[in-house]
């Protein structure tokens, strides 16, 4: 297994929720000498310097200055969130009067039929009291935990004819026995290390236990949860570690949000990427007029996988710009600015993606069957710099379990360092 493929399956292992995605960005910037900065505080920035910043512990922005000068900034940016279920404030209830059974609401738009028969485990975090003030406590069960169980064919004669799942009947997940009730609080105050009236509030998500899978003919794919987008989120991430910022300010951005429209906070459509940019500049000693012309004269790369062709159902793909997996970086294209890339874009990506030897593929959807939208487009509205939408093409985008070339990692990798050390 090549090493870039063993990083991202260990990254995504010890990945369950945004929140811990997160922390292992952070652990990985720590180490790599990265200077943590905090919004609450001024900021000295220094020629040279590398630093990062998180907001909600659910996203962060990292920024690598050269050593002697600069005009503009270089930005790769993803997202590290996934579809799930999201526990809700008073999760455990009983059932059927013999069980206790969690209480959940979907986040992002998973298929759920994916969901069913696998075990899973619950993680995320808890705000706990502490000596008179509130501190997060970053939650993973780490066992099978629960389970949402499938109806049996017998009862449900129409299951494999496309049948509708409600979310508020069909995918709550069995938990325990009913004697089960209080378990899941106790073992979250346990994992928090606090006592139970001292946990105030939670964001707790289930996730997939399943283990990874290396397949095919000639093990040539691989499958594990939350590849969309935690492929892309951590490939950039190493690769703006390893590069050096010469000519041009490095920037590596992950958001949250994104599979619920961005619109938050810490989401690429809120003020993090321009706030941290702005101040940065800024402290760097640039005024006003010449902050706005640097990002006039940045570029950015939005980070976020494409659907691969299908082998079952081709027809579902436009007949001429298909991409299969393992076939390289991904150029997505709409006319109705679902995607930020334009000619100019696309041709600066691929004048990068030569100088790496990487490969690259377009890809425009059916014109009758519009497809999801990502990052590229929201943040151009805040922080309008020439941006292109690419991303690695995979299987069954939103399921439980995703499907993905082994060699794209590699690909991803080369483009995005190759981004970050190229003068534009």
């Amino acid at each position: 297994m090549k090493q870039e493929v063993a990083s991202f399956l260990d990254y995504v292992a010890h990945s369950p929720t945004v929140f811990q995605a997160t922390q292992q960005a952070c652990d990985m910037l720590d180490a790599a000498g990265f200077t943590r900065l905090s919004e609450h505080e001024a900021w000295e920035i220094l020629p040279g310097g590398r630093y990062y910043v998180t907001r909600n512990r659910s996203a962060l922005v990292a920024f690598a200055v050269p050593e002697n000068g600069f005009t503009h900034c270089q930005i790769v940016a993803s997202h590290g969130d996934s579809p799930t279920f999201k526990l809700k404030a008073h999760a455990e209830g009983e059932a059927a009067g013999a069980y206790i059974r969690l209480d959940v609401e979907p986040y992002g738009g998973m298929i759920m039929s994916t969901w069913f028969d696998r075990p899973l485990s619950i993680a995320g975090r808890a705000l706990v009291r502490e000596d008179g003030r509130l501190v997060t406590r970053l939650i993973d069960l780490d066992r099978d935990a629960a389970l949402i169980p499938n109806m049996p064919i017998h009862f449900n004669r129409d299951i494999n004819s496309g049948y509708s799942y409600n979310p508020q009947t069909d995918m709550l997940p069995l938990f325990g026995g009913k004697d089960a009730k209080g378990a899941l609080a106790a073992e979250i105050a346990a994992k928090a290390g606090a006592k139970e009236e001292d946990v105030v509030a939670c964001d707790l998500f289930l996730y997939n236990r399943t283990p990874a899978s290396v397949w095919g003919a000639n093990e040539e794919f691989l499958s594990c949860p939350r590849i969309d987008d935690l492929e892309c989120a951590y490939t950039s991430l190493a690769a703006f570690i390893a590069a050096p910022a010469v000519g041009h300010v490095n920037v590596c951005a992950v958001f949250d949000n994104e599979e619920v429209g961005s619109l938050s906070k810490q989401g690429a459509d809120s003020t993090l990427l321009g706030d941290v940019l702005t101040r940065a500049l800024c402290a760097l000693g640039l005024s006003d007029a010449q902050i706005r012309a640097a990002l006039a004269a940045s570029f950015m790369v939005s980070a976020d996988n494409a659907h691969a062709t299908h082998p079952n159902h081709p027809e579902l793909s436009d007949p001429v710009n298909q991409v299969y997996m393992n076939e390289g970086v991904v150029i997505k294209f709409n006319a109705n600015q679902r995607y930020a890339t334009d000619g100019r874009s696309c041709a600066l990506f691929r004048s990068i993606c030569k100088a790496a030897d990487v490969p690259t593929q377009v890809m425009a959807n059916r014109s009758d069957l519009p497809g999801g939208s990502t990052l590229g487009s929201i943040a151009n509205t805040l922080v309008p710099v020439s941006t292109v939408d690419i991303g690695l093409a995979q299987l069954a985008m939103h399921s439980a379990w995703e499907t993905m070339g082994a060699e794209d990692c590699a690909h991803l990798a080369a483009a995005a360092r190759q981004t970050f050390e190229t003068v534009l």
